[in-house]
């Protein structure tokens, strides 16, 4: 370079280089014709695709295009105009108030959910399949099975036991302040032995096989959140039917019913009125090995300041029992002794 020649500035983006007019060729400057790109910790080109986390290996990340050099500056990026604030402008802030639907009745048509099963639970189901299928081909009475009328103790040996008469106490036995006795005969005791030995006060036929007692209660824990959009009810259950139990919904009522074979198909109900009103097509129910979880889908957007509406019950009041009007006594399942 002789004296007196002038080197420009490069200022496409990624040379940084000065260069000499007079020998500036197609392929004299390397640079990167597209924009700087900073997303997630992550530096690079948009041309290019080269992406780094460090910054000093961004500014040295090599041209992707060569050209010749140019001498003119990019125009400068326009400044946001800034808005004078009035101060003494006052900014009324509402909040957001749902429109008023019509609510419908309580006792509208309800709609079955169709449940997403989770994998895991599938398999459990399955699994129970085959083993209540391998138990009802084995129906048969194992020998040595107590007869299970209370008092009878005679033991099954082959069908011919059945021709034998049972002597049994149809009642409850009860433990009450140091006595022992069957409800049927009150015969009284204090020692346990004597109350075993009792002889039955009615004949009739064995009972091999304890019959299932359907439609007893069971207690889950159940809770719910909520977000703007939707309402979650969660139940927590393990070991209940996939196939008998059901959930049912209309726009402002939830009806569950949880079916558990292994507690002799006891139930979990939970009937409520919501508070709010849902939208049944978009709600979802999803069951898992230990919950089931009703994501209801509201209707408007909002907060609920709880979930469901008390309802007062239109039955007509039990009938008083005589356990209700005498002193409390205890009855003892002697199949757990």
């Amino acid at each position: 370079m002789e004296n007196g020649d002038i080197m420009l500035q490069c200022y496409n983006k990624g040379c940084g280089q000065k260069f000499d007019p007079s020998h500036n060729r197609e392929d004299s400057c390397c640079h990167h014709p597209g924009e700087p790109v900073f997303h997630d910790a992550y530096k690079g080109w948009s041309c290019c695709n080269k992406k780094c986390t460090d910054f000093t290996e961004f500014l040295n990340i090599k041209g992707c295009t060569k050209s010749k050099h140019s001498n003119v500056k990019p125009p400068e990026p326009e400044k946001p105009v800034k808005q004078e604030i009035d101060i003494n402008e006052v900014i009324e802030v509402k909040p957001i108030v749902p429109t008023a639907k019509e609510r419908p009745p309580f006792d509208t048509p309800m709609t079955i959910m169709e449940p997403e099963i989770a994998p895991s639970l599938k398999q459990q189901v399955l699994n129970s399949t085959n083993t209540n299928t391998s138990e009802k081909k084995s129906n048969e009475i194992a020998v040595g099975t107590t007869c299970k009328n209370g008092g009878c103790g005679q033991t099954y040996q082959g069908p011919e036991t059945n021709a034998t008469t049972c002597t049994f106490h149809p009642g409850v036995p009860i433990f009450h302040e140091g006595m022992k006795f069957w409800s049927c005969c009150q015969k009284r005791t204090t020692d346990f032995n004597a109350f075993l030995n009792q002889v039955g006060c009615q004949t009739g036929q064995h009972l091999w096989l304890k019959e299932n007692t359907d439609n007893t209660t069971v207690q889950c824990r159940w809770d719910y959140h909520q977000t703007a959009t939707h309402v979650v009810v969660s139940i927590y259950a393990k070991q209940y039917c996939v196939k008998k139990s059901e959930i049912k919904l209309n726009p402002i009522r939830l009806y569950a019913n949880l079916v558990f074979p292994q507690q002799n198909n006891a139930v979990f109900n939970l009937d409520i009125e919501l508070r709010g009103i849902v939208d049944v097509e978009a709600s979802q129910v999803s069951m898992y090995g230990t919950k089931v979880e009703i994501k209801l889908k509201k209707a408007e957007p909002g907060s609920w300041s709880k979930l469901d509406i008390p309802r007062i019950s239109g039955e007509k009041p039990k009938p008083v029992t005589v356990a209700e009007i005498t002193p409390q006594i205890d009855a003892v399942d002697l199949d757990d002794l």
